[in-house]
C-alpha cells in the first residue's frame, strides 16, 4: 500500500495516513457544504404557481349552466315569446319597455330617476332644479342603448360612449386593455347560451375594471343587450322589471345564475303583462275616440302607447299639433276615462293610459 504524509489533517507528520483517509477527514471538516441528498419533507409551504388564464372562469359558468339547464330553457322560452311579440307589435312597444326598464335600473344603480322625469328628459331634455343632470344623462344613455343601435360586441368603447374628447390618451388606452380582456372572456364563452353569457359578463364587469362610470348601470344594459343578441324583435332582455333581485352579486356562479334566471323570468312576465294591458287599452281607446275626427286623436293614442307618461308640452312636440288642440283632446280623453292625470297638480301635469291592471290595483287597495 502506498503511504503519503497528510496535508489536510492535523496529523501532518504521520506517515501512516493514506491519501483516501486524509481526504475523508478533510470532507468531514467542510461543515459549510450541504449534506447528502435526502427526500424533502412534505410539510414545506408550496411555491409560487402560475396564474390561471382569464378564460378559465368560463368552465365554472359552463358547470353552472349544466346545473340549471331546465330553468334556462324555460327562461329562454319566455324571452323568445317576448321577442316574437315585439316583432309583431308596433314600434312604440320597444320604446315603452326601454323607458320602464331604464327607470327601474336607475333605482337599482342608485340614481332613482322617476318615469315622469325620465320621459321629460328623453323627449325634451327638460329637468328640474332637484334633478341630477349626470344621473339623467346616464339613464338617457340607457334608453338609447335599450332601444337600438349596434351592440357591445363590435365596439365596446363606442357602445359605452367612452370616446369623448375629455378622455386623455393614456386613459383611453387603459380602457381598451380592460375592455379587450372582458371581450376575450366573452368570446371564450361562445358555446354558452346567450343568457348565461350575459350573467357572466355582468358579474365580471367590475372585476375587469370597467365599472367606473354609471356602474352598475352600464353593466346591466350591456348584459341586457348580450342576452337578447339572437333576438329579432326584442332589442334587450328585461332584467329589472318587477324587481332587480337577479342583479344582486354574491355567491358561486351557480347561485348567481339561479338568481339571474329567476329575475329574468319575472321581468319577462312583467313585460308581457304590460304589453297585454297596453294592447287592450289601445283597442278600447280607438273605439271610444272613433267620434273624433282629424289626425290628432290617433297621434295622441300612438304617443300614449309609446310613452308611459305624457305631458301637454311633450304631446305638442311629438305630434306637431298646437297646444290648444292637444289640451282639448287630452281633456276629452281624461273625461271619458281613456287616460288619467297622475300628478294631481294644476301645472306641469302628466297623463298616462288608463290600463286595466292599474284599475284593479286601485280597487284592491
Amino acid at each position: 500500500m502506498k503511504l503519503q504524509a497528510s496535508t489536510f489533517s492535523e496529523n501532518f507528520g504521520d506517515p501512516f495516513i493514506t491519501v483516501e483517509e486524509d481526504e475523508e477527514a478533510h470532507e468531514d471538516d467542510l461543515w459549510f457544504l450541504p449534506g447528502p441528498l435526502e427526500e424533502e419533507p412534505d410539510d414545506l409551504p408550496p411555491g409560487p404557481r402560475a396564474e390561471p388564464p382569464d378564460t378559465a372562469v368560463v368552465d365554472d359558468w359552463a358547470k353552472a349552466e349544466g346545473v340549471h339547464a331546465a330553468r334556462l330553457a324555460r327562461v329562454a322560452g319566455r324571452l323568445g315569446a317576448l321577442d316574437d311579440r315585439l316583432l309583431r307589435g308596433p314600434e312604440g312597444w320597444r320604446h315603452r319597455l326601454a323607458l320602464i326598464e331604464a327607470a327601474d335600473l336607475s333605482w337599482f344603480a342608485g340614481d332613482r330617476v322617476s318615469s315622469d322625469r325620465l320621459a321629460l328628459w328623453v323627449s325634451m331634455r327638460l329637468s328640474g332644479a332637484q334633478d341630477d343632470p349626470n344621473a339623467l344623462a346616464r339613464v338617457g344613455w340607457a334608453v338609447r342603448r335599450l332601444t337600438g343601435g349596434p351592440g357591445p360586441k363590435g365596439d365596446l368603447a363606442a357602445f359605452l360612449d367612452r370616446r369623448d374628447p375629455e378622455h386623455i390618451e393614456d386613459s383611453a388606452e387603459r380602457f381598451e386593455d380592460r375592455a379587450g380582456g372582458w371581450l376575450d372572456v366573452m368570446a371564450a364563452a361562445a358555446d354558452l347560451h346567450s343568457i348565461t353569457r350575459a350573467c357572466m359578463g355582468f358579474h365580471l364587469w367590475s372585476l375587469a375594471g370597467l365599472g367606473q362610470q354609471g356602474d352598475p348601470m352600464e353593466a346591466a344594459v350591456t348584459a341586457a343587450r348580450v342576452a337578447s343578441s339572437e333576438g329579432k324583435g326584442a332589442v334587450f332582455a328585461p332584467l329589472a322589471m318587477g324587481g332587480a333581485a337577479g342583479l344582486r352579486a354574491g355567491g358561486a356562479p351557480a347561485e348567481r345564475l339561479a338568481r339571474w334566471l329567476e329575475g329574468m323570468e319575472t321581468a319577462c312576465l312583467t313585460a308581457m303583462r304590460h304589453l297585454d294591458d297596453i294592447e287592450v287599452w289601445s283597442a278600447r281607446a280607438a273605439i271610444k275616440m272613433a267620434p273624433l275626427s282629424g289626425k290628432i286623436p290617433p297621434a295622441l293614442r300612438a304617443v300614449l302607447t309609446e310613452w308611459p307618461l305624457v305631458s301637454a308640452p311633450m304631446a305638442e312636440d311629438l305630434t306637431g299639433a298646437s297646444r290648444a288642440a292637444v289640451q282639448r283632446n287630452l281633456a276629452w280623453m281624461e273625461m271619458r276615462g281613456v287616460i288619467r292625470e297622475v300628478t294631481g297638480q294644476g301645472r306641469y301635469r302628466m297623463w298616462r293610459a288608463t290600463i286595466q291592471s292599474d284599475q284593479r290595483k286601485q280597487a284592491g287597495s
